[in-house]
């Protein structure tokens, strides 16, 4: 094919040109870096450029993807081999800057580094991985967790199969009857209130029989309160700091119970981190428990009455025998202090949270985390300062300072519900758990057509907060029933009752310096008020929730 005259002539021009050869083109190596006056300090340039080598060489070392091998390197290298927090692109990341910095110490280039597996039983499902360790425990620990699994197992037998009789029910008969529990609990108002000190309330709890709140202040006293015409029946003497942690024993104040006054009825905790064990008899205790360094945040009787769990800023959880008053276990795992424990309605499992925003579940049987309650998880953002489990025995409530309440499932090893509860601080939480609790009530019977009714327990919870409100929330399909209103300041714990009478009776502690009751003005130099009554108004003396 003939070439257009004009393209022939540019042709032959480029071929007189002979053009330039780019290895002819010399290379200028005097140049200097820019001055400060045009715009960049030397020491900044250099630098910027000694950053650029480095993310150069660093793009040249070959880091695998496998978590397992990444993790054996960093041991390998003296390296921690996870931090807090840190997921597997992390670590990986950290890996390839440490190798790097070796390398520039060698003044080489990279290499190809051969990695080796990481140690069997290191790799985890889905990648992540967790290094175990072992807390030891002698031959009463061992005893321990063998009643445990002999009192747990039978009564989560009879939680079950109370549980398959329910399933039973129509959904119509539920929805009805919820309906019906909402209706009653919107129907709360504020009964009394009481002075219980000179100092702020700082937690308050409920007998079993409901006729009786002990509430702790911070001068390190506590009082028991009669309900419910709200005298101060006694006053415990013993602390010498804010009183942190309350838990009645189970089965106290109930007759039937067998419970004596003069034995363990009450267990507190203090900020001067002692606990001491109290009888109703006598205003000083029957003993006391020490042995953590700092602040103790919550006791709680286990169901089964024989041991007592406590948490503390220590960092540690711990399991005390209630009869020997020998420490029987001191839990690690958590990186900040341990702010509340809860027991399970069967007495199995355990959970505890705190500062680290982080909660865990432990199998007191074995001594095994079995749930994590994390971020990675959709977990809380700040401090958790309240758990309590639900009557099913497999769900839990986590309330945190981030304001919301998050509920865990144990069965599916995730959260299955969440509410925004508080504009502030969530400080405590309650679910309430009825007389009619098939575990530790006696469970409803059948209707007039011999149908199964369903049971008042675990349909609604409470909780307080520094927003300086309790509230009311459905277990349904958490929606708030009801906001109960009265205190001036931070509510700082919340509890309701178990007994029908008084279902909707919530014992909360507040901050408040003046407080109305009952229409009644009270002086503004009171500091420390118990609002005790918050009561369902009984439209009709035969139905009662």
């Amino acid at each position: 094919m003939a070439m257009h005259p004009s393209r022939q002539a540019y042709i032959e021009e480029a071929d007189e040109d002979g053009g330039m050869d780019l290895d002819s083109v010399p290379i200028d190596r005097d140049h200097d870096i820019p001055a400060i006056s045009a715009g960049i300090a030397p020491e900044k340039a250099s630098a910027i450029l000694n950053q650029f080598e480095r993310k150069r060489l660093a793009s040249t070392i070959v880091v695998p993807t496998d978590d397992g091998r990444v993790r054996a390197k960093l041991r390998e290298m003296g390296e921690p081999i996870t931090l807090f927090g840190e997921a597997p692109i992390d670590r990986r990341d950290r890996l390839r800057e440490l190798m790097t910095l070796e390398v520039e110490r060698q003044g080489g280039e990279s290499v190809d580094v051969q990695m080796e597996d990481a140690e069997e039983g290191d790799d985890e499902e889905g990648g992540e991985m967790e290094e175990e360790f072992y807390t030891p425990g002698g031959q009463d620990l061992l005893q321990a967790r063998i009643e445990l699994a002999k009192f747990s197992l039978p009564r989560a037998k009879q939680r079950t199969d109370f549980q398959r009789l329910e399933s039973k029910i129509p959904l119509r008969t539920h929805v009805k009857f919820r309906k019906t529990v909402k209706e009653r609990l919107q129907s709360f108002e504020l009964q009394g209130s009481q002075t219980v000190g000179d100092r702020h309330v700082s937690m308050t709890r409920i007998s079993p029989n409901g006729e009786l709140v002990a509430a702790g202040n911070w001068g390190g006293a506590i009082k028991l309160v009669e309900i419910p015409s709200l005298d101060i029946k006694k006053t415990y003497r013993g602390h010498t700091n804010k009183i942190s942690g309350l838990s009645w024993f189970p089965g106290s104040t109930i007759p039937e119970r067998g419970v004596s006054p003069d034995s363990v009825n009450l267990a507190s905790g203090g900020a001067e981190g002692i606990i001491h064990l109290w009888s109703l008899n006598s205003d000083t205790p029957i003993s006391s428990l020490t042995g953590h360094s700092q602040r103790v945040c919550r006791v709680e009787f286990h169901p089964s009455g024989r041991l007592l769990a406590s948490a503390s800023e220590d960092t540690t959880w711990r399991l005390w025998d209630v009869e020997t008053k020998n420490e029987l276990l001191l839990q690690e795992g958590h990186s900040r202090g341990v702010y509340a424990v809860s027991f399970n309605t069967d007495g199995s499992l355990l959970a505890s949270a705190g500062l680290d925003s982080i909660g865990r579940i432990w199998d007191l049987r074995s001594g095994r985390t079995v749930m994590i309650l994390d971020g990675h998880m959709d977990g809380h953002i700040k401090p958790i300062h309240a758990l309590d489990w639900g009557a099913d025995g497999h769900r839990v409530l986590s309330g945190s300072a981030d304001g919301w309440i998050k509920c865990w499932d144990v069965r599916k090893v995730q959260r299955t519900g969440g509410i925004g509860a508080h504009t502030s601080a969530v400080s405590d939480v309650r679910w309430f758990k009825g007389v009619d609790d098939p575990v530790d009530g006696t469970p409803p019977g059948l209707d007039e057509k011999g149908a199964q009714i369903p049971k008042k327990s675990g349909t609604f919870f409470v909780s307080s907060g520094f927003d300086k409100k309790v509230n009311v929330f459905s277990a349904d399909d958490w929606t708030l029933v009801q906001t109960l209103n009265g205190h001036t300041g931070n509510v700082a714990s919340v509890d309701v009752s178990r007994d029908g009478r008084w279902i909707g009776r919530a014992s909360s502690a507040g901050w408040d310096e003046a407080i109305t009751a009952q229409q009644e003005e009270r002086p503004l130099d009171i500091h420390g008020v118990c609002t005790v009554l918050h009561q369902i108004r009984h439209m009709q003396k035969s139905r009662r929730v």
